[in-house]
């Protein structure tokens, strides 16, 4: 069908599976990953997926057919060394041919530490950690190959995402200890259907460009999410300790988020990329996550 928009999404994972299933009737897609692992998935959500190493890629294997006037969600992350995205660099320098649109899907983490303060996409950017600075360095390259090849760039810097099979019910069935909420960090959310809509939107709006927060607006602990996910799911609230026990038993990965406390205004997000939240309220997010996971455990059963 001629007619058919095409997307092409590279990291086609938890998000662009979700994204697939909401493109699927109007777009032909074409899924990137690693593994064979969801193949099947894919294919139930209308995405041809093709397998490829995005650190071993050769030109040879990125199809011009698939790009041309095509919309490019690049979801895959950085490798978890350095402070540059030699992935995605690679991996744009590699295309014959290039796509109409590229949304990137960046992180909030570029910001660091503002103790809490109110950060909108006017605020500097200050990574704190070599995570940070990858995508740091991610959005500059998005930037300048964009320019230079005349592609309509979206970067969309996203929070912690929850949703069905994102939600911390293991850890709670664990009894993993938790900080107590007065000295906890603020940390922001959104409901994955959320971040599909700011995607869609990303794509489909011609006049959007440039950088959007995407968040549902409500930063709280990650303590205070814990406890909210353990009433919801009928499961113990975890033990509580304090900050400087943490720093004894969790991982240096984990203390880094610890050390990170801001507010994500998505006011941009709302009004020009017109997303209207399904889950501004995170315990509507995660009643009707818990929802969808007890329909797919029952489907499972037949």
């Amino acid at each position: 069908m001629k007619d058919r928009k095409q997307a092409v999404i590279v990291g086609c994972g938890y998000v662009g599976r979700r994204l697939a299933l909401r493109l699927g009737k109007e777009y032909n897609l074409y899924g990137l990953v690693r593994t064979t692992t969801n193949l099947k998935s894919l294919r139930a959500a209308h995405v041809e997926p093709i397998i490829m190493d995005l650190d071993k890629l050769s030109r040879q294997e990125l199809s011009p057919v698939w790009f041309r006037n095509c919309t490019l969600f690049y979801f895959a992350p950085p490798r978890a060394d350095g402070e540059s995205d030699v992935r995605l660099h690679r991996f744009l320098n590699l295309l014959e041919v290039v796509p109409n649109t590229l949304v990137y899907l960046s992180t909030t983490g570029v910001y660091g530490n503002t103790q809490g303060a109110l950060v909108d996409e006017t605020s500097p950017v200050n990574p704190q950690t070599q995570r940070a600075m990858r995508r740091v360095n991610a959005e500059h390259i998005t930037r300048i190959w964009c320019t230079e090849n005349k592609v309509r760039r979206v970067v969309l810097r996203v929070p912690a995402i929850y949703g069905p099979g994102r939600l911390p019910l293991e850890r709670l069935r664990k009894r993993e200890p938790a900080i107590h909420p007065h000295e906890a960090p603020l940390v922001n959310r959104v409901h994955v259907d959320d971040l599909v809509q700011a995607c869609v939107a990303a794509a489909l709006n011609p006049q959007v460009r440039g950088i959007y927060n995407v968040s549902d607006g409500n930063a709280g602990s990650m303590t205070e999410f814990l406890q909210l996910v353990a009433t919801l799911a009928d499961l113990p609230t975890p033990p509580l300790i304090p900050l400087d026990e943490a720093q004894l038993s969790y991982s240096p990965e984990l203390l880094s988020y610890m050390d990170e406390s801001r507010r994500i205004d998505n006011t941009r997000m709302r009004n020009e990329l017109g997303v209207q939240l399904r889950y501004a309220d995170v315990k509507d997010g995660v009643i009707a996550s818990l929802a969808e996971e007890a329909q797919h455990a029952k489907r499972a059963r037949k």
